[in-house]
């Protein structure tokens, strides 16, 4: 149930069309986790200002049942920050990503939880 979310005061004109798609797949290789559970989610046009400037900026956080942790959230971290300068052109300095490891009983899927 990897989760990527990102929401950004970039306009939806200025995002790939394929970026949400290239993102599920970056972020499954990261986690190792299938493909067919990763859900990425990308809110443009946000009201945000960064240290006072409305430059392009971000905030984002990775959310999965296992696979983060401190080592492991440098390197999803390095992979995800290049992917949306490369991508969406957001520098590194004027976006965050906030990691959560879910409990599996605390994430619901099919009527049921992952526990």
């Amino acid at each position: 149930m990897p989760n990527f979310e990102l929401t950004t005061n970039l306009g939806k004109d200025k995002i790939p069309p394929n970026f949400a798609n290239e993102t599920v797949d970056l972020l499954a290789s990261l986690l190792g986790k299938p493909k067919n559970y990763v859900v990425v989610t990308v809110r443009t046009d946000a009201i945000m200002s960064w240290g006072g400037s409305n430059e392009p900026a971000a905030i984002a956080s990775v959310s999965s049942i296992g696979k983060i942790n401190k080592a492991a959230n440098k390197k999803y971290s390095a992979a995800l920050f290049e992917h949306v300068e490369k991508n969406l052109g957001i520098k590194g300095e004027r976006m965050y990503i906030v990691f959560k490891d879910d409990n599996p009983e605390n994430v619901g899927y099919a009527g049921n939880t992952f526990a």
